[in-house]
């Protein structure tokens, strides 16, 4: 245990059930993922920023040392590990295996255990392990060939269905938990020797605990054994949950096909109900019980899923996570249907018109998917686990997939959809099954055509929009048109609503866009659309149209203090206090007025008026923005955006901008990967005010035609950008390049580079206001958030933003009115300290081009947030050594909210 190691001499006998003649066998050996940083494992923690593992000891990894493969008759087998899988093994037969056939293979190897930090999987910081993924297995066979899939912190190993037998020996100090049969328990000198046992599985986990703080809780079916933390549960309370989650998962799904699960605090934490895992625990508005009763039910689903169903766990994970939330739904809606999202805040009156509050808690699984829908994110939930970015793979897509069943059961009746899963779970007890069998039980088990189901819900991007037109009405009857404004075509519910009663339901299967239904109209007095939510619809705006009335759509306006969720029965308009802040306007207390929901929306306005307590003036922005998805291109959105802005540039002086612009994003078909690729096109017009005090104000009314294309690809080990940019005017043409690029090495020093290029194509200017800067720029267009950007002196004009020449040190020539070339570059020296070092050149009309160079120490203590630069020796000489040396600090600082929030999102999307 001290040195995390498991020696281990193993036996194989493998059947060859393929119908294939094999002359090798993959064995699957994720243990060794953790073995570097370039491995699968490791790339795949960049691509989403996480720190941890790049920064680890080595000896916090993990890895496995072979020592010997051999025959039975000790005849060595060779083998190989490729720099591509690390985490596979192909071992190489001597002879040929022919179906029928069997061969047995004895291996010797270390396995050396990983921190849990990493991945929940490892050794603890309290002296024990929690043991999975860690042995070599026979990889899945399927169409004809091995599935050699590498360990990306998935959960989703494809191993080869197995009967194991384990002899496990640890010291006697030592607790076991497993999920295996125990047969025996002796000891031997500090040994405790334990003979375990498990039929029919593709793996099993391993707890070892000086003091184990598992319980266990029988009943008639399984035995669970569980350390999961029930805030102020008491035993019996759990015990009853428990008991209740058992029963009603056999009911619904079927037995599980082992005898005991376990259900731990780590496998929750791997991936936690998300909501409820954010709140401070004092704050959670829900009781213990229920906390603990909806933990221990995703946890325990999860893990009786993974040990009863034998798919591939990573092409067919959208079975594994359907049957999960759709149990889920199930469990609420019998055992708490009037629960809400928020719990007992909704009771209060207070949040009373806080549509967020207010939705049922079955229903925020619909609003989680809608999410990535409206930023165009969202992925086919039939898509390879692998191929899924984060928040699709661990809420969106997993979301989506339950309630998918749950549409299919609603639109079928019957418990059509149960029964299947039943039979699919009872199926699985015999065999290695795939979608397919899936598909043909559902498909058995009713009358009714459902290929949309799959051919449309499941392995596709549609998404579902319908509306009514061609209303019309009698006393006794309604009659209406439904149609779909994204051409799918798939059952909808149409519900009759009187007063908030429903008076009639009916399912639809609309052919045609114009064809006519005509229902009872039972006193209805509204009709609405997918009432229920029962469809993973992406709109609800468009759902309902009263029968009464001389406005039949007409929505009233509803203020709400914070963003909320779209409410399809209201205009909402979100007012919040804000506080603006600069060097000339100083604090400026305004009201925000927007419509921004948590979900995007086409159509945006966002109003801001300040009121500046310095200069006692009205100032303050606002914008107007249309968005254009497109969901079939990789083009796909277009935002076309109109924005103001009134602040002050100078104590006596203010300006207007008005910006008009265009924007385009393109994405490639991979959307795991971080590249991203902008084009724009905007009109930026400017008014400014004469200034007394600043130099150049002279020049007030000015507009520039400006396109810049962006290409930019982000992780944590690589970041490289590339920024194309044209500008025209009256006064001058210009085009400039920008081009970064930053590596995290092995030894976890970074490099930062970065190479700027400008040059004047035309220029009738006679001062530098429009010149490119060498290490602070004029920022004619009012794009940099400037604490004081006409400041010459004082603290303020020490802010340093990356831009143009990126020098930090002031030196002359300041500015180039022909061209520019500077390159930037910084090393990390320790931790965040790094030396960094510029060098230019610097063209201006009737002079040579100047050479310029500055180089220091830079204190990076969050990159592009806050850095500070102390400069050291540059053209002027030591200016370490030159007086007023604290003016010549340059900082960098990032007040804007939105900024920090990328910060902690950029990893989910």
């Amino acid at each position: 245990m001290e040195n995390k190691t498991l020696t281990v001499l193993q036996e194989i006998e493998f059947y060859n059930q393929t119908g294939d003649t094999l002359s090798s066998i993959v064995l699957n050996d994720w243990n060794n993922a953790y073995a570097s940083k370039n491995s699968p494992l490791g790339k795949r923690f960049s691509d989403e920023f996480y720190r941890g593992f790049h920064l680890a000891a080595d000896k916090e990894r993990g890895s496995t040392n072979i020592k010997n493969i051999a025959t039975q008759n000790n005849i060595p087998l060779s083998w190989e590990r490729t720099e591509k899988n690390p985490d596979l093994i192909v071992v190489k037969l001597n002879q040929k295996l022919a179906p029928n056939e069997k061969i047995l293979i004895h291996l010797d190897y270390f396995v050396k255990v990983p921190s849990d930090k990493f991945t929940h999987y490892g050794y603890t910081d309290r002296g024990g392990m929690y043991l999975r993924n860690w042995f070599l297995a026979p990889a899945r066979y399927e169409n004809n060939s091995f599935i050699t899939y590498s360990n990306l912190n998935l959960d989703d190993i494809a191993n080869a269905v197995s009967n194991f037998d384990v002899i496990l020996r640890i010291p006697k100090n030592f607790d076991l938990t497993t999920d295996l049969n125990d047969e025996t328990v002796t000891s031997l000198n500090q040994l405790s020797i334990y003979k375990l046992k498990g039929t029919s599985r593709t793996d099993f986990s391993l707890f070892l605990e000086q003091k184990t703080n598992f319980q266990s809780y029988k009943n008639s079916t399984v035995e669970v054994l569980t350390n999961l933390r029930g805030y102020k549960a008491d035993e019996i309370q759990k015990a009853i949950a428990i008991d209740q989650i058992v029963t009603f998962t056999n009911d619904l799904i079927g037995k599980p096909h082992s005898q005991k699960i376990t259900v731990s605090q780590a496998d929750y934490d791997r991936n936690p109900f998300y909501g409820l895992n954010q709140m401070p625990t004092f704050l959670v508005p829900f009781p213990d019980t229920f906390l603990f009763e909806i933990k221990f039910l995703k946890t325990y689903l999860n893990n009786y899923l993974k040990n009863n169903l034998k798919l591939d766990p990573r092409k067919d994970n959208w079975i594994y996570d359907g049957i999960q939330v759709y149990t889920m739904m199930r469990y609420i809606d019998e055992y708490y249907p009037g629960c809400k999202m928020t719990g007992n805040i909704s009771r209060f009156k207070l949040f009373k018109g806080f549509h967020l509050l207010n939705i049922d808690f079955n229903e925020q699984y619909s609003y989680f998917y809608l999410l990535m829908a409206r930023k165009n994110l969202d992925q086919p939930v039939g898509d390879a686990k692998d191929s899924l970015i984060k928040f699709n793979e661990q809420i969106a897509s997993k979301y989506r997939a339950g309630l998918s069943l749950i549409y299919l059961d609603n639109f079928l009746g019957n418990n059509e959809v149960s029964n299947s899963i039943q039979q699919f779970n009872a199926q699985n007890d015999l065999r290695m099954c795939t979608e397919n069998d899936f598909e043909t039980l559902l498909k058995s088990n009713t009358k009714k055509d459902i290929d949309w189901f799959f051919k449309s819900i499941i392995h596709s991007r549609d998404v579902i929009d319908y509306k009514f037109t061609n209303v019309t009405k009698t006393n006794d009857s309604v009659s209406f048109s439904l149609k779909s404004k994204t051409n799918v075509t798939v059952p909808i519910s149409v519900y009759g609503i009187k007063n908030d009663t429903i008076v009639f339901k009916k399912w639809i299967e609309p052919k045609l866009n114009d064809s006519i239904y005509t229902l009872e109209r039972n006193q209805a007095n509204k009709i609405v659309i997918n009432y229920k939510n029962e469809v993973p619809e992406f709109n609800l705006r468009n759902n309902w149209k009263k029968l009464e009335g001389f406005y039949p759509n007409n929505r009233p306006i509803k203020f709400a203090l914070v963003k909320d969720l779209e409410d399809p029965y209201y205009n909402q308009i979100i007012y919040a206090p804000i506080l603006t802040y600069n060097v000339y306007d100083g604090l400026s207390p305004g009201m925000r007025f927007h419509n921004r929901a948590i979900l995007n929306r086409p159509f945006v306005y966002d109003i801001n008026p300040t009121y500046s307590i310095k200069s006692q003036s009205l100032t303050g922005s606002a914008i107007f923005m249309v968005n254009k998805d497109y969901r079939d291109s990789n083009l796909f959105n277009m935002r076309y955006s109109i924005s103001g802005n009134y602040f002050h540039y100078a104590p006596d002086a203010a300006y207007l901008k008005i910006n008009p612009m265009i924007l385009m994003q393109f994405r490639n078909d991979n959307y795991r990967d971080n590249r991203k690729q902008f084009l724009l096109f905007r009109q930026v017009i400017i008014n400014r005010e004469k200034s007394e005090i600043v130099v150049d104000s002279s020049l007030q009314d000015y507009s520039v035609f400006d396109v810049k294309y962006i290409n930019t690809r982000t992780e944590l080990t690589n970041h490289i950008s590339f920024v194309g940019d044209v500008q025209f005017s009256g006064e001058f043409g210009k085009v400039s390049t920008e081009i970064q690029y930053r590596k995290l090495f092995e030894d976890n020093r970074q490099l930062n580079l970065r190479m700027y290029a400008g040059a004047f194509t035309y220029n009738n200017s006679n001062s530098d206001f429009y010149s490119f800067a060498l290490d602070r720029p004029t920022d004619y267009l009012f794009d940099y958030a400037y604490l004081g950007r006409s400041s010459q002196t004082g603290l303020v004009s020490q802010e340093f933003i990356l831009a143009e020449g990126g020098f930090k040190s002031k030196l002359s020539p300041a500015y180039a009115n022909q061209w520019i070339t500077t390159l930037n570059a910084s090393y990390s020296i320790w931790n965040w300290i790094e030396a960094y070092g510029d060098i230019g050149f610097v063209k201006n009309s009737n002079q040579q081009e100047k050479f310029l160079f500055d180089s220091g120490i830079r204190l990076n203590l969050l990159t592009d947030y806050f850095e500070l630069f102390f400069p050291i020796y540059s053209s002027k000489g030591w200016e370490i050594s030159q007086p007023n040396y604290n003016e010549k600090i340059r900082f960098v600082i990032t007040l804007n909210p939105e900024k920090f929030i990328q910060l902690f999102t950029r990893k989910w999307f």
